[in-house]
């Protein structure tokens, strides 16, 4: 399975990504606000020993992306879509810090939220972040995420309670607002 747009080519991940994936994952700035990481050399193979398994998964659940350039095939980041319950998914999106700020995640995000609502026929995406993720939250507004609350000291996350954010948006509004661009295809 694989998702495009005018910049960025989603594909399933593999062994050999691995150490672009180690990359941004290994890096604390990168990490600093997820529920995990900076990774190990070994966490990091765990990863991509789960994700590749999940891809063959039926039904299949999680939809965990690799980034890619479409122009040079540089991995930038992860993005991902995992089905919860009853026609609802959460988003989550990792990209290298080097990447950040021009516009690569939103985009990502993007195919992803088409994917799931005319594809996987969803209802609901949600995603969150730590209050101090501004960017993160940033990319859900641009995405026509609604916030929907500030869940307090709900996460054990590294060492001490963490608060979130939490938005969302329903396939209704995907269809109404228009938000979400024409520009990607499914190959």
């Amino acid at each position: 399975m694989e998702l495009s747009t005018g910049r960025l080519r989603l594909k399933e991940f593999s062994w050999e990504d691995e150490q672009a994936v180690h990359a941004y994952a290994s890096d604390s700035l990168v990490v600093e606000h997820m529920l995990w990481g900076p990774n190990s050399a070994e966490e990091t193979q765990d990863y991509l020993r789960q994700v590749i398994q999940k891809q063959e998964h039926v039904p299949r659940t999680a939809y965990d992306f690799a980034v890619v350039l479409q122009e040079t095939g540089q991995l930038i980041g992860g993005c991902g879509l995992f089905l919860e319950g009853y026609r609802q998914a959460e988003l989550g999106y990792c990209f290298n810090r080097s990447f950040w700020g021009q516009g690569y995640a939103t985009e990502a995000a993007k195919a992803l939220v088409r994917m799931g609502f005319h594809e996987l026929g969803l209802h609901r995406i949600y995603a969150t972040c730590r209050p101090g993720n501004i960017g993160s939250a940033k990319v859900m507004q641009k995405l026509g995420m609604r916030y929907e609350g500030h869940f307090r000291e709900h996460r054990w996350h590294k060492g001490s309670w963490r608060d979130s954010y939490q938005y969302s948006i329903l396939a209704r509004e995907f269809e109404t607002e228009g938000e979400i661009g024409n520009d990607e295809t499914r190959n």
